[in-house]
C-alpha cells in the first residue's frame, strides 16, 4: 500500500488493521475465518455512513429543493459509478489485496470491486476516527461530483419510465436473460421491453444491467 494512497486518504489510522481489511477483497480473505477478514462488513457500514453524510450535505447545499429532488441527487452520488470514480481518483485499485490469479482477470479494476472497497474505506475511517473523519473524507472527495450538475439527475430507468408513461405505453418490463461468471465476478444480462421494442444490457449487478438495458433502449429511439 503506497504512501501516496495513504496520504490521499487524509487520515493516519490508529488501527492499521482496519485499513488492511478495507482493502481486502473477498477473493483474498481467509476461508477458515468464514471470510470475515474481507472488506464486506466494512462495506456494509460505509454504505450507511456515506448515505447519512450525503443526506446531511445535500440538505445543507440545496435548502430550496423538495425531498424528491434531493433523493435523485443522493441516488447518483452514492451509486457504484460515482464510488468507483472516487476510488480511482485516490488510487485505491492499486492498494487492493487480490490474489495474483484474480488480478490477471481484471478484477482489480472492476467498477463494483472498486466501489465496494471505497465504501469499506469509509467504514474503516468511521470506526477509526469517528463520523467527522469520515465526513471530511467524503466532502473532500465528492466535491467535484456534487458541483458537476446544478439540476437533479435522472437515471436511465427513470427516463425510460417517464418516456413510456408520457405516451400511454405503460411501465417497462425487465427480465433476467442470463448470469455468467464466478460468484465474485458475475455478469448479468437483462432485457427490457417497452412500447413494443426490446433492448438488452449487461452489468456487474442486476441493477446495473437494468440501467444498461434502459440506456440501450433510449439510445435506439
Amino acid at each position: 500500500m503506497s504512501n501516496g494512497f495513504k496520504a490521499r486518504i487524509g487520515h493516519s489510522f490508529a488501527n492499521a488493521a482496519l485499513l488492511d481489511q478495507a482493502m481486502t477483497h473477498r477473493s483474498a480473505a481467509d476461508p477458515r475465518r468464514d471470510m470475515l477478514d474481507s472488506n464486506e462488513r466494512l462495506e456494509f457500514l460505509g454504505d450507511r455512513v456515506l448515505a447519512l453524510v450525503m443526506a446531511e450535505w445535500l440538505s445543507d447545499r440545496f435548502p430550496q429543493e423538495r425531498e424528491g429532488a434531493l433523493g435523485k441527487r443522493l441516488a447518483v452520488l452514492v451509486a457504484a459509478e460515482t464510488l468507483a470514480k472516487v476510488g480511482e481518483a485516490i488510487g485505491l485499485p492499486a492498494a487492493l489485496r487480490i490474489p495474483p490469479a484474480e488480478g490477471r482477470t481484471g478484477l482489480r479494476g472492476r467498477m463494483t470491486v472498486v466501489a465496494d472497497a471505497t465504501e469499506a474505506l469509509i467504514g474503516a475511517l468511521y470506526l477509526d476516527g469517528g463520523l467527522q473523519v469520515a465526513r471530511d473524507f467524503i466532502r473532500r472527495e465528492w466535491t467535484g461530483h456534487m458541483d458537476a450538475d446544478p439540476t437533479p439527475p435522472m437515471s436511465a430507468k427513470s427516463r425510460l419510465q417517464e418516456y413510456t408513461l408520457g405516451r400511454g405505453e405503460g411501465l417497462p418490463e425487465y427480465r433476467l436473460v442470463s448470469t455468467t461468471g464466478p460468484s465474485h465476478m458475475p455478469v448479468f444480462v437483462v432485457a427490457v421491453r417497452a412500447a413494443g421494442r426490446e433492448a438488452e444490457g449487461s452489468g456487474e449487478s442486476k441493477r446495473a444491467a437494468e440501467q444498461a438495458a434502459a440506456e440501450a433502449w433510449l439510445a435506439a429511439i
